[in-house]
């Protein structure tokens, strides 16, 4: 996987500030819209757009910095088509219908378990920063010459911040996506693409 070195960083950056505070218990929820595109290439497009639920659980809280897991299901849209056809090789099995079929706008559905680490710094008593980390099982609904239908793994690497209006955080994320499926079937070139999201997080204790 790609994104090995964040998740060390993450984990490096958790031992060093581990006994800066002490130990509690906190919970929020918060759901989150976002849109992305491909990175650029010649080879193929790709669009997304995708909603979010989230489950945080800071387990070292302290004055400056905060460690939270979070459990974030994921339903994307997405739209793609294969630009450069000479990627569907002629030993392929019936690769002149599939280059034709690949060379189609087509509409893709991803259900995804994401799993996140996050590492954030509260600037002030309102305003914070992170960095994230995820990856997490995923079920696409459709063939293409990238990715075999079926199980697949989506690893995620962000930055965002979040600014507290009291009762409700709002939250913005920029990140880099990676789909694939690791080599368990026989298309793992995968996508790769450029994402923001838009989100509300409100913590348990509010509700």
């Amino acid at each position: 996987m790609q994104f090995k070195l964040p998740y060390i960083a993450l984990l490096c950056c958790i031992g060093i500030h581990a006994q800066e505070g002490p130990q509690d218990l906190s919970y929020a929820v918060g759901i989150s819209y976002g849109i992305g595109s491909e990175f650029k290439n010649t080879d193929y497009t790709y669009t997304n757009r995708y909603i979010q639920a989230q489950v945080y659980y800071t387990f070292i809280p302290s004055k400056k910095w905060q460690y939270q897991l979070a459990l974030q299901p994921e339903v994307n849209f997405a739209r793609h088509r294969l630009k450069n056809f000479y990627f569907v090789k002629p030993e392929d099995p019936d690769f002149e219908d599939k280059r034709g079929a690949y060379m189609k706008l087509m509409d893709i559905k991803e259900y995804i378990l994401n799993v996140a680490l996050f590492v954030r710094y509260k600037c002030t008593d309102n305003l914070s920063i992170y960095a994230m980390g995820n990856v997490g099982p995923m079920i696409t609904n459709t063939e293409t010459e990238r990715l075999t239908k079926g199980f697949a793994f989506c690893d995620v690497f962000g930055v965002g911040t979040t600014y507290n209006l009291g009762d409700v955080a709002i939250d913005v994320r920029a990140c880099a996506r990676h789909v694939s499926n690791a080599g368990l079937q026989s298309e793992n070139a995968g996508f790769n693409t450029k994402n923001i999201a838009f989100g509300i997080i409100v913590p348990l204790e509010c509700f």
